[in-house]
């Protein structure tokens, strides 16, 4: 039977605006998944704001969608933008000699107003074979100077790695707003990122039966350091996953979350609104 790719239906809105700190809302990658149903970003903000979701981060992973990310977010102002290279792309592009170029033109997109964060990037050793480790790490390095060069947040990517990024944020220094975005850590991975200030973006993977880390992490966050996120299209929470994902499906994670911790939505969601403001600024 083939997989349903039609969006859910709108949750019940939130009474306290929170915001989608880590989204991909370009056609190129909704394009790239076939049988999707098609919603323009316009249809899926308009969506997010119906239920509370005031606005989003939408981020790049190439230079392509770096600067649509850029141009979106100088024209809408319920988008800030994320403009990096994603890990899986370095392999390529050094093997294509046009790493350092990319490099140059994602700073330069980081001096834009509406730019408030380098990611994604990152450390991915599941789909990376281990001679181009060193190259991964070398660009992580480079958005981490990047980062702190133009004072903005960092959003991490980490899958298969911990140990290697903390090790290099550690060795390097890691930007005062430094966050991890899909939280996939442990307890124990919670705890270090919490004596350092980093910041944890759980996404609807929390809501998953078989991660009981990331509730185990979650417990242990400090509250003013927990962000929410969808990563649409993908990582939908309970109880639509397996269904596309998008910016207005972000109650439904909310929800799991402050009842996991014990919280009023209402709480939580004014705490997560307040941090989400604190690393990225002011929409």
């Amino acid at each position: 039977m083939p997989a349903d790719l039609t969006y859910p239906p709108l949750p019940e809105p939130l009474a306290v605006p929170v915001y989608d700190n880590h989204t991909h809302l370009d056609p190129s990658v909704h394009r790239d998944i076939e049988g999707l149903e098609r919603l323009s970003p316009a249809e899926h903000l308009d969506r997010a704001a119906a239920v509370g979701v005031a606005g989003v981060v939408q981020v790049g992973v190439d230079l392509e969608t770096s600067i649509w990310s850029a141009d979106r977010a100088a024209v809408d102002p319920r988008v800030l933008a994320a403009v990096a290279l994603h890990p899986n792309e370095v392999p390529r592009l050094t093997k294509e000699n046009l790493l350092d170029d990319h490099l140059a033109a994602i700073a330069d997109l980081a001096e834009l107003p509406r730019v408030r964060a380098i990611g994604e990037t990152g450390l991915d050793f599941f789909r990376t074979e281990p001679q181009d480790f060193a190259a991964q790490i070398a660009s992580f390095e480079a958005h981490i100077a990047m980062a702190k060069e133009h004072g903005l947040a960092l959003q991490i990517h980490d899958r298969d790695a911990h140990a290697a990024v903390v090790e290099t944020l550690l060795r390097v220094g890691a930007p005062e707003r430094t966050v991890f975005h899909c939280f996939s850590g442990d307890a124990a991975l919670a705890r270090l990122a919490a004596d350092r200030g980093w910041y944890l973006s759980f996404a609807g993977t929390v809501t998953f039966r078989n991660a009981p880390n990331l509730r185990e992490a979650l417990e242990i966050a400090p509250r003013e350091l927990i962000l929410v996120e969808t990563d649409a299209p993908y990582l939908t929470p309970v109880p639509w996953r397996g269904r596309p994902n998008a910016p207005y499906l972000i109650p439904h994670t909310v929800r799991f979350m402050a009842g996991h911790l014990g919280l009023g939505v209402d709480e939580l969601g004014a705490q997560l609104a307040a941090n989400t403001v604190a690393v990225y600024g002011e929409w």
